[in-house]
């Protein structure tokens, strides 16, 4: 009985500290931080029936004299690295979902004047943190980041971490109950310890103002101290230096005229920006450019661009399991940049920090969403904060990559007045937060308008900059050849990417353009969308789906799937298909025509 009252008052303090358990602003530019790193190495048990909490996993208990009954024992339990994910690295886990409990011992030496936070790239989906064998928070949510202080929890010397994951999918979380994605459990982003002084500077946003290639305009934060400071923002490179103040809430807003080398695909250049203050400095490398649109031309930097892109899944190349370092990443835009691509699709969540600065670097312009994925509980407040908590997240640790054009709120929402009501707060919300980028979705809900024409007409485009539509003429319904002879109309003025098609091929199955699965299938599938796309004037730019083939439990057909999604141009381990061969000759002509 005393366990079951337990489990009870403990489920419901977690559902009252699961909403906004994380801190409200993340810290920012961790790569530019004092930081300890805690990856590698954590001991495991897999907990299907959540005993762990009645059980008190989180205190590591030890037995207290050879009568003592304790079942569990973290130091003789399985292992795990630490970034990544459990379904890859043990197979009798691949299916898995539900709790795993993660532990880390490691030793500390205090500093003075020293603050002290832990941070986690990312734990899918749920994740319970305690230091110590005391409970420090909990957040929601798969890809984005999370940090708790714990300054005061820290013991001289010896110290141990414990993780509750759980990847359980639920109706009302985001996304939802179904995806067409491995759902990956575990913590799959780095884990560490960030040193700071009393007062630090918290985050920062660093941008060309709206609509002017000559001005500079952010803001600073700081954390700590109730009196007033001074920042000092400086660009050596650009001969700038900057005083910005702050009020008493730590806030300081900055506006001042800048002649920058601006960021392009063609010129990905980077300035090393510095922000100090009194007792802590932060330094990054920060591109400036300018997104808008013009009817239905995007523009970076007041000219036209057409978007030659891949829509890729976080998943890693040459193996299984999600990507979790700057090789993979190096490896998929490789890919990318092979098939002539100056444009990345990265679904359907946020992709991992280094991905998003190896962009940056290398130059993609990138669209960047969180997992609003088909059917999300709309009418539910809880799952909205939870799209609004994960979009301020991602926007709060990429808000200063050059690379980032597009945030995107959804893909392929079927209309409806509560799901265009979510959308548009969300949208409302996303540009508060940054009204310097362009805010997109992927839809799918394009009418026929007779035997060859389509209308897309979903009401979402009114909220929306850049229109994406997802369309997969030739695969899920029609023939390839279809596509030749289809018209679009489009309810609104705006620039149109298509953010998806294309079709399953698994690599080296061969035969005629007529036999499904074949790679002759789907280079001929490839071909006919091109014909249709060149006919259309509002075209922006397209992300093709997909750039390798990924994991998905919704495909089970043996010998061709075998729970896997084959729409990729290339294979997981490297092999390329027919259809890339396509794309790439069409980028090359789109390219060699705008020089």
């Amino acid at each position: 009985m005393k366990r079951i009252v337990f489990l009870l008052l403990f489920c419901i303090c977690a559902t009252t500290m699961l909403r906004g358990a994380a801190p409200a602003n993340l810290i920012g530019n961790l790569s530019g931080r004092t930081t300890i790193s805690l990856n590698g190495t954590w001991r495991i048990i897999v907990d299907p029936y959540e005993n762990g909490l009645g059980s008190h996993y989180f205190e590591n208990r030890k037995p207290k004299d050879k009568s003592d009954r304790v079942e569990y024992d973290f130091d003789t339990a399985w292992t795990l690295e630490v970034p990544g994910d459990w379904n890859s690295q043990r197979p009798d886990l691949l299916f898995y979902e539900g709790p795993v409990w993660y532990k880390r011992s490691f030793s500390y030496h205090k500093r003075p004047n020293t603050r002290v936070f832990v941070n986690f790239g990312a734990a899918n989906y749920q994740a319970r943190v305690f230091l110590n064998g005391t409970k420090i928070g909990e957040h929601e949510g798969g890809f984005t980041p999370f940090q708790f202080e714990v300054t005061g929890g820290l013991a001289e010397g010896e110290n141990f971490l414990i993780v509750e994951v759980n990847n359980t999918r639920r109706a009302d979380g985001v996304p939802g109950a179904v995806t067409d994605w491995w759902n990956y459990g575990g913590l799959t982003g780095d884990a560490a310890l960030v040193e700071l002084p009393e007062t630090f500077i918290e985050n920062y946003f660093i941008q060309l103002a709206k609509g002017s290639p000559e001005q500079i305009a952010g803001w600073v934060q700081l954390n700590g101290g109730k009196e007033a400071r001074e920042v000092t923002l400086e660009i050596p490179e650009a001969g700038i230096k900057q005083a910005i103040a702050t009020d008493a809430a730590g806030r300081g807003e900055f506006h001042f005229p800048a002649k920058m080398q601006l960021w392009s695909p063609d010129k990905p250049k980077l300035y090393r920006v510095t922000l100090s203050s009194r007792g802590d400095s932060v330094s990054d490398d920060v591109g400036f450019r300018t997104v808008e649109t013009r009817g239905t031309q995007i523009l970076l930097n007041g000219k036209p661009i057409f978007l030659r892109g891949i829509s890729l899944h976080e998943e890693a190349p040459l193996r299984s399991g999600r990507a979790v370092s700057e090789e993979d990443d190096r490896i998929l835009l490789g890919w990318a940049r092979e098939l002539g691509c100056n444009f990345v699709r990265l679904a359907h969540y946020p992709h991992n920090e280094a991905m998003i600065r190896l962009a940056d670097r290398l130059g993609f312009l990138v669209w960047s969403e969180i997992p609003l994925w088909q059917e999300i509980a709309w009418d539910n407040p809880a799952t909205l904060e939870n799209a609004e908590g994960q979009m301020r997240d991602m926007i709060a640790r990429d808000q200063n990559r050059a690379a980032i054009v597009f945030w995107s709120l959804s893909n392929e929402t079927r209309p409806g007045a509560a799901r265009q009501e979510f959308l548009k707060t969300l949208g409302a919300y996303t540009r508060q937060l940054d009204s310097t980028r362009l805010i997109t979705s992927a839809m799918n809900t394009a009418e026929k308008t007779g035997p060859q024409g389509r209308s897309l007409n979903d009401p979402l485009g009114q909220y929306l900059d850049v229109l994406g539509i997802n369309e997969y003429i030739g695969w899920y319904h029609d023939r390839p050849e279809d596509a030749d002879g289809t018209r679009w109309t489009f309810a609104y003025e705006k620039p149109i990417i298509f953010s998806e098609f294309g079709g399953d091929a698994r690599f080296g199955n061969h035969g005629d353009a007529e036999t499904r699965w074949t790679e002759e299938y789907q280079a001929s599938l490839f071909q006919h969308q091109i014909n249709m796309l060149r006919k259309i004037p509002a075209l922006a730019g397209l992300s093709p789906w997909v750039l390798m083939d990924f994991r998905s439990p919704q495909r089970p057909l043996m010998g061709i799937q075998d729970y896997f999604n084959r729409k990729g141009l290339v294979s997981t381990r490297g092999q390329k298909k027919q259809a890339f061969y396509v794309l790439q000759g069409f980028y090359r002509e789109a390219a060699a025509e705008k020089k």
